[in-house]
């Protein structure tokens, strides 16, 4: 097998979906505390209060949010359900969750920081100790196991405050307040944190617009996300130059939804398509953060919707001088594009477009597709010439607790074995991959439906869509067999 010696080995979460305790200690709000639970069917709902006192929900629109109606303010409601306001409850379990970590032979774990718990408002001009300390804590028992931190700076959790007050990364002010932030982790982690990401999953802000039915004859909602998107980057880039002077030992990577496109036809405007769609979708962002410039193509993109966003020549110079170290993505699915009107059709959680006939797809509508996987590490290996990371790949399923209490998932070791394999052959094909980090390692809230029957982890954990459950931790079969590969250095796929 070709895994070099010291690849990183671990799993992947985010403190919106797994941390809770979300208003303990001093933490402030974010969008997902006022976001109740789905289903594949149902939307997610964000819940408000209008200007004659009135509760009210609208849907969520993922990263990109949806205005509130006028007058109104955001709230949490007596009669609904908030599935992460309580997530797994890692801030009350972390020793005993890092320990089972450190059972199956971590050699990373990718967690993320809450913004709204270092400072509750977004715009205070000191941090919530109590906080800072938390996250100190982590970290020091997971390196008391040898196990890397690899910390996500920006988990789809900007306070809830500054969305409301502020109307959240459309403000310049927010490049700013999230500059004070990340200066602080960067100074109070100093030594404990090695690893770093900026923004996760940035490039969702431009690619989920036309999937959550945006019409594409509306330019307001292009202009948004562009203007959304350039802040970002600015404060990424500011980020990175801030990490590398506080500590040079520090790296620091972008973090890309990395969905592999392919053509449905070999129709030529299928094929044009299909470039465009890896352009707006992927190399947007990534050429951006890795490359520090816009490409040539986002002219075109900017003309469609005549949504140009307004930056400055220090904007660019920033951009020039804030480059990451490395190129991290998520992989879980590929998507066919095509010009052409598709009878079958996919529907599901975060996904859109015609039906691949040559893939099997889960229950919430994902395609498998590990072939997916080798083709888009060597497409952005050739690209951007940058150690690599995966640092999102799983399987969303149901699991059956047996009377006994054991958890059979041959499905998910199918699954990991496959993708796997994949990481392996590009490997040898000349990929720099360093790293992989499955997706919620640990079960845990899922982002797009707001449910746990919709399980990823090698650890089950006894909480359901109700909001009842023990919080008890137990192995399922896919734990031992990841600790296998891992002691293995990805050798021994067996069952």
């Amino acid at each position: 097998m070709a895994f070099p010696k010291g690849f990183f080995w671990g799993g992947a979460t985010a403190a919106n979906q797994f941390e809770g305790a979300w208003n303990v200690d001093g933490r402030g709000m974010a969008m997902t505390d006022v976001t109740t639970g789905g289903s594949v069917k149902e939307p997610r709902m964000v819940t408000y209060i209008d200007k004659d006192g009135n509760p009210g929900k609208m849907p969520s629109f993922g990263v990109n949010g949806q205005a509130l109606p006028e007058g109104a303010h955001y709230a949490v409601l007596d009669d609904c359900l908030y599935p992460n306001h309580d997530g797994i409850d890692f801030y009350h379990h972390y020793k005993e969750d890092i320990a089972l970590f450190a059972e199956m032979g971590f050699k990373i774990f990718r967690m993320s920081i809450s913004w709204s718990r270092l400072y509750p408002n977004g715009d205070e001009e000191t941090p919530n100790q109590k906080g800072i300390e938390f996250y100190r804590n982590v970290f020091t028992c997971l390196r008391s196991y040898g196990i890397e931190p690899l910390v996500t700076l920006w988990h789809f959790d900007t306070p809830l405050y500054l969305e409301e007050h502020y109307g959240g990364w459309k403000n310049r002010k927010l490049i700013e307040f999230f500059t004070r932030y990340v200066t602080t982790c960067f100074n109070e982690y100093k030594g404990l944190v090695k690893y770093w990401l900026t923004f996760n999953e940035i490039n969702n802000t431009i690619m989920m617009l036309n999937i959550f039915g945006h019409s594409i004859e509306d330019d307001q909602p292009y202009k948004d996300a562009y203007q959304h998107l350039h802040h970002q980057f600015v404060a990424s880039a500011k980020a990175v130059q801030i990490g590398h002077a506080v500590d040079p030992e520090n790296k620091i990577g972008c973090m890309i939804c990395g969905i592999t496109f392919y053509p449905a036809t070999c129709d030529p405007k299928d094929i044009l398509a299909n470039r465009h769609q890896w352009e707006i979708g992927l190399y947007y962002c990534g050429d951006v953060q890795c490359k520090g410039e816009y490409g040539s193509y986002a002219q075109r993109l900017w003309k469609e919707h005549n949504a140009k966003p307004e930056m400055t020549a220090e904007d660019l110079e920033d951009l020039k001088n804030g480059t990451v170290d490395m190129y991290t993505f998520s992989y879980y699915m590929s998507q066919l594009v095509t010009t052409h009107k598709a009878t079958d059709m996919v529907s599901g959680n975060f996904s859109a477009g015609a039906r691949n006939e040559y893939l099997q797809y889960s229950d919430w509508g994902w395609a498998t597709d590990p072939d997916g996987l080798q083709y888009y590490l060597e497409v952005m290996n050739d690209r951007y010439h940058l150690p690599m990371m995966v640092v999102e790949n799983g399987l969303g399923a149901y699991d059956t607790v047996e009377e006994d209490g054991s958890i059979h998932d041959p499905f998910r070791i199918d699954y990991y074995r496959q993708h796997i394999q994949a990481m392996n052959r590009a490997i040898e094909n000349g990929v720099n991959l360093i790293g992989y980090t499955t997706w919620g390692c640990i079960d845990l809230v899922s982002a797009g439906t707001g449910e746990m029957r919709k399980r990823y982890g090698f650890i089950y954990v006894d909480k359901h869509d109700d909001g009842t459950g023990t919080m008890a931790r137990s192995r399922k079969d896919s734990f031992f067999w990841y600790k296998k590969v891992i002691a293995s250095n990805g050798e021994d796929l067996a069952d």
